[in-house]
């Protein structure tokens, strides 16, 4: 980690001149200390105790003591969790009735994780700061919750169902894929399969690997520093990981430090960093992108003491070499790799079986399997009265300290933003301004507030000029005007990069804006960040992190001209199918219509809202006061004819809404009744799935008053497949022998909007033919002759444009 370092002979010198340290070297069960890491502990000890942070060498050497045995305790009990039902806190074997009759648990990634957060958690002590932490591989959480559990890092609930007594300790690991449920069929226990909210600290599920890797620099504001643990298989695989010292400044950024736990393993089979040649290729491919790799011993957690500290050491340099115009962005940042095999300190150690159930069998029924665990087990077990000392010599250095579990990163709360008022105009022009004017206007107001803008295409093309003028493209180069090392713009050919600056983002303003089609890469990162608000809500700790939107544009209906590749409504289809209290999907067909969604968006707290816009120009249809109507109520009534029997048309997107305007415009040329709803917020008036989405919906009285029960038969006209617009919409679409819903129907190739719409049978005569149907009348009815050859294939669609 350093050239300045004692040889073996001043560090046998040392442990003769210092009891302490010659305890702490002497390691415990099968935590052994190489002699990089003891030389590496000599120095920290020294510093530390030479910037005031520790009275003496010993105290050092007594935490590192206790850090071996809290770190045993925790493979301990990690190795429980997965087999057993109960400890036995003594240290006996335990008998075959005491093990679970179905095992499971990720047992040899969370091994790994033991001495990293044990390691987190005494540099923290050490020094009297409570860094952040996340974790990419959120499967191993069972090390994060047994140490939570040892040192009384833990929310209340799990504080009131788990203590370091033996019946505390039984019941965590019996609780550890209990599959409990309780009566509303939430899971029944405190405790999960991955990070979740009741895991102290926790900021992401993590079980879609990569993300961490993609966030991290993204995630800490200034003053404060982020542990990302990462995983080695999404570390070799998830390539926009590779830039974040592109990304990282340090005037608006805070110290990001990432420790990738290197144990060579996939799920079933070894991964290219698990050979000595693929490890040294990807360390120096890290230094070709800006990092300084540090590689230490995985299996000891004062070497991750050792490593976290020297990365804040060598950043810090960094720093004060770049002001002092040595240097400049991209700094070198630091990258920790931690080498060691997947399930150290139990059996099975390095093998595919590692991953998961390490022993050969289950010992609730095999003898051999259960004399293997309790082998293993007997090997980590520390006396009670050691654990203790060890625990209250972390306790000692606590002095007023915030807990882990109330690191800056898990309590984020920003403040409520000043809103810009809102310039409402009856222009025709691209919806995409409203949102250009706002963000930028936004921004301006509450510069206390970090910008990120989420770029995978082209900000220009996607009406977005006015954010590019102001915020410009982050880059370490800059070429162009449209382009700054401190730039608030996130752009790479790489949605789930971009997307994940801003969900990183939580202390901040956001916005991220993307073709329609290729918004579906992104999918994997926002429903991550989803699940864990949500999750947050229901134990009453919800996220505070401020709302912004996902702009869907250049979208299906007018991307005609690129080939169907760039046709896909996906996107909201998939977000619609979530909680809509945790993100809202939106339609907003013109200028004032989108403008008057903006406030309620960037208020929200712990809600994302995707945002179906046309970035074409589109007429003026909504005044503000109907903008701001439909922004709150979610539809609008737009026109209607009176009469018997009306037709009731639902128009869902911009384009949509024109079509419908002709369709009714026919209707009412030949004497039909009909009311015509503009539907801009589906989910409002969907069938509510529990009673947190049930606040976010419509009324009955809202609901009868837009979609009458005396109005049976409908037409639905929608930017989405009908078919899963239906799905959702049954509540208004009740009866289908007399509702018809039209969309998109997975036609497209090189057209125009009115080509689109043709294709897709979705056109306004397409609706009109849908109302002849309904209404039991033949098309000629209402179309002409050549209109109804042209809906029926044989004559010329141009005749409908």
């Amino acid at each position: 980690m350093s050239q300045l370092l004692p040889c073996a002979e001043e560090l046998q010198a040392h442990a003769a001149a210092c009891p302490a340290f010659a305890e702490w070297r002497a390691g415990y069960g099968p935590l052994q200390h190489d002699a990089p890491t003891q030389a590496a502990v000599f120095r920290l000890s020294h510093q530390l105790v030479q910037a005031g942070r520790q009275a003496d060498l010993d105290s050092v050497y007594r935490l590192l003591h206790g850090l071996d045995r809290l770190t045993c305790a925790g493979l301990w009990l990690v190795a429980h969790m997965t087999y057993a039902q109960r400890v036995h806190l003594d240290g006996r074997p335990l008998a075959a009735e005491d093990f679970k009759a179905r095992p499971e648990g990720h047992t040899g990634g969370a091994l790994n994780m033991v001495p990293a957060y044990a390691g987190y958690l005494a540099l923290n002590a050490l020094t009297g700061q409570t860094r952040a932490w996340t974790m990419g591989q959120g499967h191993c959480v069972a090390a994060i919750e047994a140490l939570n559990v040892l040192t009384d890092n833990l929310h209340p609930e799990q504080a009131a169902r788990y203590g370091r007594d033996e019946t505390g300790l039984s019941r965590l690991v019996a609780d550890f894929y209990s599959y409990a449920q309780s009566a509303d069929g939430l899971p029944g226990v405190p405790l999960g399969s991955h990070v979740n909210p009741h895991t102290a600290g926790g900021i992401a599920e993590g079980g879609y690997l990569g993300f961490a890797e993609l966030q991290y620099a993204h995630q800490p504001l200034p003053g404060e520093t982020l542990v990302a643990f990462l995983s080695d298989g999404a570390a070799e695989e998830q390539r926009g990981s590779d830039w974040m010292p592109r990304w990282w400044r340090a005037e608006d950024c805070g110290v990001a430090l990432p420790v990738m736990i290197a144990n060579g393993r996939r799920i079933e089979q070894r991964t290219e960093l698990g050979t000595r040649e693929g490890l040294s290729g990807f360390v120096e491919h890290l230094r070709r992108c800006g990092f300084d790799p540090i590689r230490f011993d995985g299996r000891d957690p004062a070497a991750f003491v050792c490593a976290l500290h020297e990365m804040e050491q060598r950043l810090a340099h960094r720093l004060d070499e770049k002001a002092r115009g040595i240097l400049d962005y991209p700094l070198p940042m630091p990258y920790a790799i931690a080498e060691t095999v997947k399930g150290f300190g139990f059996h099975g150690a390095g093998a595919n079986a590692a991953h998961n159930l390490p022993l050969p069998g289950n010992p609730h029924r095999d003898a051999e399997a259960r004399r293997l665990f309790n082998a293993s087990a007997g090997a980590l077990w520390v006396e009670p009265q050691a654990l203790e000392r060890a625990l209250a010599a972390f306790a000692a250095q606590r002095d007023g300290r915030p807990r882990e579990r109330d690191h800056a990163l898990a309590r984020r709360e920003p403040p409520a933003p000043q809103l810009p008022e809102l310039q409402f105009h009856d222009q025709a022009c691209s919806p995409m301004s409203a949102i250009d004017r706002f963000f930028v206007d936004l921004v301006a107001a509450n510069p206390q507030l970090r910008p990120r803008v989420g770029n995978p295409d082209e900000l220009a093309s996607n009406r977005l000029s006015g954010v590019l003028e102001v915020l410009r493209h982050r880059v370490c180069d800059p070429e162009s005007e449209l382009e700054s090392v401190h730039g608030a713009v996130i752009t790479a050919l790489n949605e789930e990069a971009v997307v994940s600056a801003c969900l990183a983002n939580q202390g901040g303003l956001n916005l991220v804006a993307s073709y329609e089609a290729f918004c579906v890469k992104m999918l994997g990162a926002v429903r991550q960040t989803l699940i864990f608000a949500r999750q947050q809500q229901e134990v009453g700790r919800p996220a505070g992190w401020l709302g912004w939107p996902l702009v869907a544009t250049s979208h299906t209906w007018e991307n005609g001209k690129n080939q169907q590749s760039h046709q896909d409504t996906t996107f909201c289809e998939a977000l619609l199918g979530e909680m809509s209290d945790t993100v809202r999907v939106l339609f907003p067909a013109d200028h004032n219509s989108t403008l008057a969604l903006l406030p309620q968006i960037y208020r929200a707290r712990g809600q994302l809202a995707c945002l179906v816009v046309p970035k074409r120009e589109r007429p003026c249809v909504f005044d503000a006061e109907q903008a701001r109507q439909l922004a709150r109520d979610g539809a609008i009534v737009v026109a209607e004819r009176a009469g018997s029997e009306p037709l009731l048309l639902i128009a869902n997107g911009s384009y949509q809404l024109a079509e419908m305007q002709r369709a009714a415009a026919r209707l009412e040329a030949v004497g039909y009744a009909y009311r015509l709803v503009y539907l801009q917020e589906p989910g409002r008036f969907r069938a509510p799935r529990d009673l947190l989405e049930q606040q976010q919906l419509a009324d009955e009285a809202l609901v009868e008053r837009l979609f009458p029960a005396a109005l049976q038969r409908r037409v639905l006209l929608t930017h989405m497949r009908p078919e899963v617009a239906r799905g959702h919409l049954w509540p208004i679409l009740p009866d289908a022998a007399q509702c018809a819903a039209l969309g998109y129907r997975n036609r497209g190739g090189t057209f125009d909007e009115a080509g689109m719409l043709f294709a897709n049978r979705a056109c306004w005569a397409n609706v009109v033919a849908a109302c002849a149907r309904l209404m039991d009348v033949p098309r000629t009815a209402l179309l002409s002759a050549e209109e109804a050859a042209a809906l029926a294939g044989k004559g010329d669609p141009a005749v409908l444009r």
